[in-house]
């Protein structure tokens, strides 16, 4: 129902839709083109019609980049795809290689010779990303040239898929625990206060925020694809089709925003422009075709207005988290009963282990969706950080090996995102090593307190210092942000080596250091934290704030090296069981119950 496993797409047709693409390109004077992930939403998943790069290439990851010049190409990943890339292009025609930022301009700067011209789709980059690549390339007198219409497009026909047009519902207020009129009526103090005439927004997770909408345009995401123009008085503009609303939710939407069809926004930014007044818009959300469309004298450059409030869940949100991680729990306590009853006779594999945790959730009678492709590595491919198990992947559970499984689920109340590594058998000792260094981890960050203005990066060491002590690391960040019945991957803030936005109370975030030995294994140990307001500790004079744990779930006592533990991190693990198996026992059948009550013993 919500996840779907296919053979990897391979390299056919790769070299023919290339060679058509560098037709084009020299019918239109091109030296290069650019070909991006991306949709005009900037989003972190695209829906079908606008999954272009693999169109093009073969490569169904999440992010990547290709460029395409006369004479080579290029398709840029990051870290979690190089192996799937290579499976997946074909790499006589696509040179691979992963995606530092200076990588595209270096290389671009390198396959280009001076006043040589890229194309490129001005809805599918950012303008900050545009204004980048421009600086950097003015050395060599490189132009940027924004297309009428993309050439993928051209070459897809009338074979690329509609763009959806999937309902739209209404969330209800005692779920978003803020009207949107009041969330509205702050947006535009701010602009106000800014000096700014109006905001144009363009994520659709801040859209669906503001008005208190969902829908299901995107996969795992209950999003619309939408923009919008937020005046600093009056009402809201929201740029969708009407007849995609039924009454009830026209009639939520009504009081705070004029609904009108996408093909009428190019006629209002143009009045805007007109009118001479600074708008509001975010170089690195939104698309460069507003920055084209605005001109850069009508442009107030800012971060998108609804991006912090959202992060700072309501009480309402904060309870249908607690709610939605409880039901949750229920369905991982099952899961992961049902995989020790089974897991050791061999007959188990990665896509029965999806589709058993998936049909435990949907027996909850409350699942809207599954909240990201569920990753389930066995053995070596659990050291595959973001691996997806595809037909041609999918490999047996065996015995005697380490299974990982991190997966999520949307509920209307809140969203979920939990990961757990599974001793099949007897673990070895440098698997409960590693293991133990990793819950050491995860225990340093759940348990840190901290001042106003502590950010990601200040937490991040907490999450890798046991992992240090014994000569490993892990290469991903600690913790991302994650929305309320939206996005699971939700900034501003997270842990890690970037993170360099502040905590505040009421933010969402995974906890999840990591361990991968390549060939072999991988750990990972996720947990959803809240931070919580800040308090006085003992005589302290520093308010300090803290992190609750919302997940519930047995972290499995048989891979904890229970010597390597000090007694305040014995203590949180024992107190951790206690509160799951207390919290989650009465709603189990008998035997899962059990089973729970022995996963949580004391340690």
């Amino acid at each position: 129902m919500f996840q779907t496993f296919q053979t990897q797409s391979g390299p056919d047709h790769v070299a023919e839709r290339t060679k058509a693409l560098r037709a084009l390109m020299t019918k239109a004077k091109l030296d290069a083109v650019l070909v991006p992930r991306a949709d005009c939403h900037q989003g972190e998943y695209v829906p079908a019609c606008a999954e272009r790069l693999q169109w093009l290439t073969g490569f169904s990851g999440s992010a990547g980049l290709a460029i395409v010049t006369k004479k080579s190409a290029l398709l840029l990943i990051d870290g979690r795809y190089t192996v799937q890339a290579k499976a997946e292009t074909d790499t006589d025609v696509f040179e691979v290689s992963l995606l530092p930022r200076a990588r595209v301009s270096e290389w671009l700067l390198g396959a280009l010779g001076k006043n040589q011209t890229i194309g490129f789709d001005p809805w599918n980059h950012t303008a900050g990303e545009i204004a980048r690549l421009k600086a950097a390339l003015a050395p060599k007198k490189i132009k940027l040239k924004p297309l009428s219409k993309n050439p993928i497009d051209t070459l897809w026909g009338k074979a690329r898929p509609k763009p959806p047009a999937n309902p739209v519902i209404a969330q209800p207020l005692t779920l978003a625990g803020r009207a949107a009129s009041d969330k509205l009526a702050d947006i535009q103090a701010r602009l106000k206060t800014d000096g700014q005439h109006a905001a144009i927004l363009t994520l659709p997770d801040s859209i669906c925020w503001l008005f208190n909408i969902r829908g299901s345009d995107v996969a795992h995401n209950p999003v619309v694809l939408a923009f919008a123009i937020v005046p600093a008085t009056g009402k809201a503009e929201l740029y969708i089709d009407p007849q995609r609303l039924d009454a009830e939710t026209r009639a939520h939407v009504a009081p705070v925003a004029k609904l009108l069809p996408p093909k009428a926004m190019a006629e209002r930014i143009a009045a805007l422009k007109a009118q001479g007044k600074k708008i509001r818009l975010d170089p690195e959300t939104a698309s460069f075709w507003f920055e084209m469309k605005l001109g850069a004298a009508a442009i107030s450059r800012g971060q998108d207005p609804c991006i912090l409030p959202k992060a700072i869940k309501s009480e309402a949100e904060i309870a249908g988290t607690r709610a939605a991680h409880i039901r949750d729990g229920y369905a991982m306590a099952r899961f992961l009963a049902w995989l020790d009853d089974n897991a050791t006779s061999g007959t188990l594999d990665e896509i029965t282990a999806v589709r058993q945790l998936e049909a435990f959730r949907r027996e909850t009678n409350m699942l809207r969706e599954i909240s990201f492709p569920t990753i389930s590595g066995s053995g070596p491919n659990g050291a595959i950080v973001h691996y997806r198990v595809t037909d041609a992947t999918n490999r047996k559970i065996e015995p005697n090996e380490l299974f990982l499984i991190d997966s999520g689920a949307q509920y209307q109340d809140g969203t979920t995102d939990i990961t757990r590594t599974v001793a099949i058998g007897k673990p070895t000792d440098d698997m409960k090593r590693h293991f133990t260094a990793v819950l050491k981890g995860n225990i340093a960050i759940a348990t840190a307190r901290f001042p106003k203005g502590t950010r990601g990066i200040d937490l991040d060491p907490f999450a890798r210092r046991a992992l240090w002590a014994i000569g490993e690391d892990f290469d991903h960040g600690t913790g991302h942000g994650i929305g309320s019945y939206l996005s699971v991957h939700e900034g501003p803030q997270s842990i890690s080596r970037a993170g360099m936005v502040a905590l505040q109370p009421g933010m969402l975030i995974s906890n999840e250091p990591g361990f991968y030995k390549v060939g072999a294994y991988g750990i990972r140990i996720e947990n959803v934290v809240l931070v919580t307001p800040p308090e006085q500790i003992g005589e302290g004079e520093r308010p300090m704030m803290g992190l609750e744990t919302i997940t519930l779930a047995p972290i499995d006592r048989r891979l904890i090296a229970v010597d390597m533990l000090d007694k305040d991190e014995r203590d949180w693990i024992n107190a951790y069981h206690r509160r799951v198996f207390e919290t989650l026992a009465l709603g189990l059948d008998r035997a899962t119950r059990d089973w729970l009550e022995q996963a949580t013993l004391p340690i």
